[in-house]
């Protein structure tokens, strides 16, 4: 399998059979390609607008042989109608003040994380990430990429509290949450909602077109909340269209 882009020759991947970490009895294959640190950028919108997702410097998408449950999700930003519940949402966190920071680590973010992980994933692949996977989860990137971090007001001694970071790819049409944490113990912020939310308000200001949210899978507890945000567009082979509701509770799509 091989695309050219600006005549360069990428080489992809199939990874081995593994146990599926959205359905339960189910098995998962990944195709991934390694991306370049010469028009990585380029090369990363168009892989993505393809379905695929970024981490580090390697771009993947399901691929696997009896499953097409994994959709890729994208919110059209411009003019988009928020709901009564989002916009109680985005009310109960405007004490949180966003600040975007370079694609740099910090300790701070990882303790952070670690509770998130410790609290939501503790059975995840991600619970024993160790402070060198988290250096390169954020600064190990050939594209462009940054950090939006989420503080309480600052008292004058130094930065507000930290509640919320994620880790952001900047794309040609879009702005793509490449992953997102929070504080655990603050449920009734919703925080993991607030991120997308903020995220979509930011890029309706700036003439943003889309928020990429990764894949939507219907079935899956951890990954089905991405089709409550409407409207919400899907690639469904090689287009992207609107997902219906009669879509959403059914799952007619074919990948």
């Amino acid at each position: 399998m091989t695309q050219h882009f600006r005549t360069r020759q990428l080489r992809f991947f199939l990874t081995a059979p593994s146990p599926c970490p959205y359905l339960p009895a189910r098995e998962e294959r990944k195709v991934f390609t390694h991306l370049p640190l010469t028009d990585g950028a380029a090369i990363n919108d168009a892989l993505t607008a393809a379905g695929f997702r970024r981490s580090q410097n390697i771009a993947y998408r399901p691929a696997c042989e009896s499953c097409e449950a994994c959709v890729s999700a994208r919110v059209p930003a411009a003019g988009y109608p928020f709901s009564r519940s989002e916009r109680r949402v985005l009310d109960r966190n405007r004490d949180l003040v966003r600040h975007v920071v370079e694609a740099e680590a910090t300790m701070e973010q990882f303790e952070l994380l670690r509770r998130y992980l410790m609290a939501r994933h503790a059975e995840g692949g991600m619970a024993d990430m160790t402070w060198p996977d988290y250096l390169a989860m954020v600064e190990d990137t050939p594209v462009r990429t940054h950090l939006i971090e989420y503080r309480l007001a600052s008292d004058g001694r130094g930065p507000g509290e930290l509640m919320a970071c994620a880790l952001v790819d900047a794309l040609a049409d879009g702005l793509s949450l490449v992953y997102s944490f929070y504080e655990p113990s603050l449920r009734r912020r919703s925080l993991g909602s607030f991120i997308i939310l903020d995220h979509i308000v930011q890029a309706g200001l700036h003439g943003i077109p889309y928020v990429y949210l990764g894949y939507w899978v219907q079935g899956s507890p951890k990954m089905d909340y991405k089709a409550r945000f409407r409207p919400i567009e899907v690639l469904n082979g090689q287009a992207w269209v609107l997902l219906s509701e009669r879509e959403r509770q059914s799952g007619a799509l074919k990948g």
